[in-house]
């Protein structure tokens, strides 16, 4: 399924004017913890004491994969993000700028749990779109462009913007970073070789 019509240029507006709002320019690393502060969402790991113990240590030593986060509605109109804490930290904000995602479209939605695999929803667009935004709003498109005209390899983009190198591979990929920046540089040569003639 494809993402609706202008979605793109979408997530790259709400991602500019969330930078600007937590005071981050475009090759900064987005802190999505300070983002869920900015809007009000409490965040809440599996050290709450409230929780089963065994329920806190099948997700945290047996099976830690299966559960890396879940969006909980509160009534009336709030929300609150429930995280795996012994997930890996860069896993861990990849996970948390998803949920935010989520809140920054204001998808409507029931508890949503996510693990390994992402969000499970029983609304793909709904996920495809929170994919979207939240590796906009770790790796902007623009930032993307920059990091391939300097030449970045995705582990640079990956230890600049504090992501995996698998998000980093694939905001470069999916924003066409390094095809523009070499598209440019072969009209740069071509131009040189021309000029030389």
């Amino acid at each position: 399924m494809a993402l609706r019509r202008g979605f793109k240029k979408e997530a790259r507006a709400i991602t500019l004017e969330v930078r600007q709002e937590l005071g981050i320019g475009l090759l900064d690393p987005l802190d999505p913890y300070e983002l869920a502060k900015l809007y009000g969402v409490e965040t809440f790991d599996l050290t709450n004491p409230v929780l089963p113990p065994e329920s806190v240590r099948y997700l945290t030593e047996v099976r830690p994969h299966v559960f890396s986060a879940a969006l909980v509605p509160l009534q009336p109109s709030g929300v609150v993000i429930i995280e795996n804490h012994v997930q890996p930290w860069r896993r861990r904000r990849s996970t948390m700028a998803h949920e935010m995602a989520h809140v920054l479209l204001e998808h409507p939605f029931g508890p949503m749990l996510a693990d390994e695999n992402g969000c499970r929803s029983a609304v793909r667009w709904l996920e495809e779109e929170a994919a979207e935004l939240s590796g906009e709003l770790l790796v902007p498109t623009d930032a993307a462009r920059i990091a391939a005209f300097r030449g970045w390899s995705d582990h640079s983009v990956a230890n600049r913007f504090q992501v995996s190198t698998a998000m980093a591979r694939w905001r470069m990929n999916v924003t066409g970073a390094r095809r523009v920046a070499c598209r440019w540089r072969e009209s740069v040569r071509r131009e040189g070789l021309a000029a030389a003639r």
